[in-house]
């Protein structure tokens, strides 16, 4: 079966160097096996969005060479899918009605969700969350670069919301559902999603979808040991600085390109790192050196 991977970025800012990384290294262990490069918008959160994101992401992709197959989906247009599928869940009864905020779990104690809901169901529904229960005992899963995951689930501590308060889809539900309804077979995505792996493997098996493999690239960190990302001011990346740095993340993604392709094109550096590629090289740690924030 031909691979299919994707890159999904949210719109809430224009690309930095770490959202470069896991572009570049999903693009080219999609494309070392002949497969197809799909890009997704994951644009499910309109207060976090930032105007023309979307779009600036994508110039960036292709000022970059990072070019996709097919059309590029927004979730933002994908309502019904998500509906359906919650519609699905709830009949199967996996799913409960949850009005607590993240300062009653405060006050309680919680470590993770503490099953409130279950015990004292709420009146009504206005205003609730929808959790999935996440059931008791030992999960794991393999990662292609981390290697073997293992979770501990107890009581109702990894039961996680699918649908929120405010009336969104959650991110767990929509990723799962759009990987299904795209075919992808592989993700390559940063560690700082690792852990939310378990819920989608969990929902996979609910709604009866295949379950693509998984490998997480370090999420890198300034020589502070801050995570390179949006929150933290990470800045925007020009593709005036392509070549500088496309081999700056190859070297990190630890490919080793040689000095000779300082020289190469946008083209040129692409097709040796697609012939070249190595997912066993990329290290489980990344950090910037000082001053290359």
């Amino acid at each position: 079966m031909q691979p299919v991977g994707r890159f999904a970025p949210s719109p809430t800012g224009p690309l930095h160097f770490g959202s470069l990384l896991a572009a570049l290294a999903s693009y080219l262990d999609i494309r070392a096996r002949k497969g197809r490069w799909l890009v997704r918008i994951e644009d499910l959160d309109p207060p976090r969005e930032q105007p023309g994101a979307s779009t600036h992401i994508l110039k960036t992709l292709e000022a970059f060479g990072l070019c996709w197959d097919g059309d590029v989906v927004y979730q933002s247009q994908r309502h019904s899918l998500y509906q359906e599928a919650l519609g699905q869940l709830r009949q199967l009864n996996l799913t409960y009605p949850c009005n607590c905020s993240r300062k009653q779990l405060r006050t309680r104690g919680a470590q993770g969700y503490d099953g409130y809901c279950l015990q004292h169901p709420p009146a009504s529904l206005d205003n609730c969350a929808f959790r999935v229960t996440h059931p008791e005992g030992t999960q794991f899963f393999a990662d292609r670069i981390q290697g073997r995951r293992e979770y501990q689930w107890q009581g109702h501590q990894g039961d996680f919301v699918i649908f929120r308060r405010d009336d969104l889809f959650a991110y767990q539900l929509a990723v799962v559902v759009d990987d299904a309804e795209q075919g992808i077979t592989d993700i390559l995505r940063g560690s700082d999603l690792i852990d939310e792996t378990p819920h989608q493997l969990l929902l996979q098996s609910h709604l009866g979808y295949a379950q693509p493999s998984y490998a997480h690239i370090p999420v890198i960190t300034n020589a502070e040991g801050q995570k390179l990302s949006k929150q933290n001011l990470a800045p925007a990346i020009s593709g005036h600085e392509r070549q500088h740095l496309l081999l700056k993340a190859l070297r990190l993604l630890g490919q080793n390109p040689p000095t000779e392709l300082e020289a190469a094109t946008t083209e040129e550096l692409l097709q040796w790192a697609i012939v070249h590629w190595h997912i066993a090289r990329v290290p489980t740690v990344l950090s910037l050196p000082q001053g290359e924030e």
